[in-house]
């Protein structure tokens, strides 16, 4: 019964919990702080009572999901809510764990919290592997960046219309010779850290096509069937599957829009209606996919051998997805430049209605997976 019931609030860090909780009849108080070890936090809720009667909350962070598999286990009914959406009042000031831990108690029985989705096993761990793929992106990006601006302001400078970073630019980089040590051994440094940046993304690569290959049937069933639409390739699948989840949580292709944070910010009072740039408020993981893929869709609909490699055995309905996509979004860029906005909003614009498109094809995939089991 609901005058039972404990909300209880968890403020987790990495050494300590601090603890509230809130009683059906409008008390709150603070339990004080733990330190984080499941014996301290098993102790705890069985003071508490029963796991019918608790109802427990903490805020997704650094930590993790380790304390709700944890709970979950216990049989302990859990919720990891978004941070960005707990409400907060403009005149408090203070801020402290236990008053944290309050706040999540009160608004978890008010019911003023977001829960976010907790990945599985599966998706937990592709998802950890392709965001160390993203980092060593990043981390490729710098050491290029490095090595061009050292030898930029030394005057070395590749020849015309060599394209950067190919095999041509490499072989023309083993030509570069300084005559300082100091400045050769600079050169040899920097090169050597772009080397290891390519080598360690090539390892990433290789996990993750293994990793995608040894997936639940369903996750597996994702990644093919997102690759059927242009610009989406393996590691951009593998990303899409394993940031999204299940593509049916969100009821609308609206839903998974305000998600990614592609949709457009809005200030509007009375009579006066004013929208900015894109919230960026979701998942960016996503957003980084989804808008790489859409400068796909600025070239004419066509089904080229490599396409046509990704869709090969795939549903005839993902196809024509696929197909309905490219006619659908080269004609929204083309309508959008012609009006006279700027590229990087166009492609956003085609981005947010790819993700329709994403969820039109994970919906049903999901849908005739459920129907064949």
């Amino acid at each position: 019964m609901k005058e039972s019931i404990r909300f209880v609030g968890l403020d987790v860090h990495a050494a300590t919990i601090a603890v509230a909780v809130a009683e059906a009849d409008g008390e709150v108080r603070s339990l004080g702080i733990i330190p984080n070890t499941p014996e301290a936090i098993r102790r705890l809720l069985k003071k508490l009572g029963r796991g019918a009667q608790l109802r427990v909350c903490y805020e997704a962070g650094p930590t993790g999901y380790v304390v709700y598999w944890q709970l979950t286990q216990l049989g302990i009914p859990c919720e990891v809510v978004a941070p960005t959406l707990i409400p907060v009042r403009p005149g408090d000031r203070v801020k402290t764990d236990r008053r944290d831990a309050m706040k999540l108690a009160r608004s978890y029985r008010s019911g003023d919290l977001t829960a976010v989705w907790v990945p599985d096993a599966a998706h937990e761990a592709l998802r950890d592997l392709v965001r160390a793929r993203e980092a060593a992106k990043r981390d490729q990006l710098r050491a290029r960046h490095r090595l061009g601006q050292f030898l930029l302001r030394h005057g070395r400078r590749p020849p015309a219309h060599q394209t950067a970073w190919g095999v041509k630019h490499r072989a023309w980089l083993e030509t570069v010779r300084f005559d300082e040590p100091a400045q050769a051994a600079t050169l040899l440094d920097y090169v050597t850290e772009v080397d290891h940046a390519t080598e360690r993304i090539v390892r990433l690569d290789r996990a993750i096509a293994t990793a995608a290959a040894a997936a639940p049937a369903a996750l597996r069933a994702l990644i093919a069937g997102l690759q059927a639409l242009r610009g989406v390739a393996k590691v951009g699948a593998v990303t899409l599957a394993a940031e999204l989840g299940t593509l049916t949580r969100f009821a609308r292709p609206r839903q998974l829009m305000g998600y990614s944070g592609a949709v457009a910010s809005e200030h509007s009072s009375g009579p006066r209606t004013r929208r900015a740039g894109i919230t960026k408020t979701g998942n960016a993981h996503v957003r980084r996919i989804i808008i790489e893929a859409a400068w796909a869709y600025r070239h004419r609909p066509s089904l080229g051998g490599t396409l046509r490699t990704r869709q090969a055995g795939l549903s005839a309905e993902v196809t024509a997805i696929a197909w309905k996509a490219q006619h659908r979004l080269h004609t929204r860029y083309q309508r959008l430049l012609a009006k006279g906005k700027p590229k990087p909003q166009v492609v956003t614009a085609v981005a947010r209605e790819l993700l329709g498109f994403i969820w039109a094809i994970g919906v049903h995939i999901e849908q005739e997976l459920r129907r064949a089991a």
